[in-house]
């Protein structure tokens, strides 16, 4: 074997244990942060739902506290059950390949969508992951196309068709569905995978 058939199997070993590590710190994030969750969510039951008033309340400065907390909170277990899985699948999938900069896009995506649906829903509470389910979708399909690897192509180009179906949640004028924070929550992950994308080197043309 020559030394560069060499040292391509070597490249290609150390990206397999780099993924298989992100892959097992994503899964362990994702199942802690979803136990979280409903935990949380069986001591607003005990307490009678008096957690959800800490969600964003939309035009009320003492409401913006609840961007960071609304995503964590939830109108009962069929609420939390019906994001449960979406966002473990979506989330594993959108910090397979870098943890940190999954922590960072997860930030971006809170605030940015947290704050759209501050502005644009008036006297309305919001609470609830789904804006965390559709900031990791659209972080995922713009990776993929903004990073042009082959792996992010490919997980975008799946997650597309299997959860397309996703996007009529946008609608506005569903009855207990904040479309706003749908719509943000993707615009933020869109912006998230934007500014965290790969930086390719520029090479100058010699005169």
């Amino acid at each position: 074997m020559s030394d560069y058939s060499g040292s391509r199997f070597d490249s290609a070993r150390r990206g397999a244990g780099a993924l298989l590590s992100g892959a097992l710190s994503m899964l362990i994030i994702m199942v802690a942060l979803l136990a979280a969750m409903w935990i949380l969510e069986g001591v607003d039951v005990v307490l009678n739902g008096s957690l959800d008033q800490y969600g964003i309340v939309g035009w009320d400065p003492d409401g913006l506290v609840g961007i960071l907390l609304a995503p964590f909170l939830h109108g009962g277990f069929g609420h939390l059950m019906a994001n449960s899985l979406p966002l473990l699948i979506l989330g594993f999938l959108a910090g397979l390949r870098d943890v940190r900069k999954f922590l960072w896009a997860s930030l971006l995506i809170i605030l940015i969508g947290g704050l759209g649906t501050w502005v644009t829903s008036p006297g309305v509470v919001t609470i609830g992951a789904s804006g965390l389910v559709f900031g990791y979708f659209g972080l995922i399909l713009a990776r993929g196309v903004f990073d042009r690897r082959l792996l992010d192509l490919a997980i975008a180009i799946g997650v597309g068709v299997a959860y397309w179906g996703i996007l009529a949640g946008l609608l506005p004028n569903q009855p207990g569905i904040s479309w706003q924070g749908h719509l943000f929550g993707l615009v933020g992950g869109v912006v998230a995978a934007w500014v965290l994308r790969r930086k390719r080197e520029i090479t100058a043309n010699p005169y």
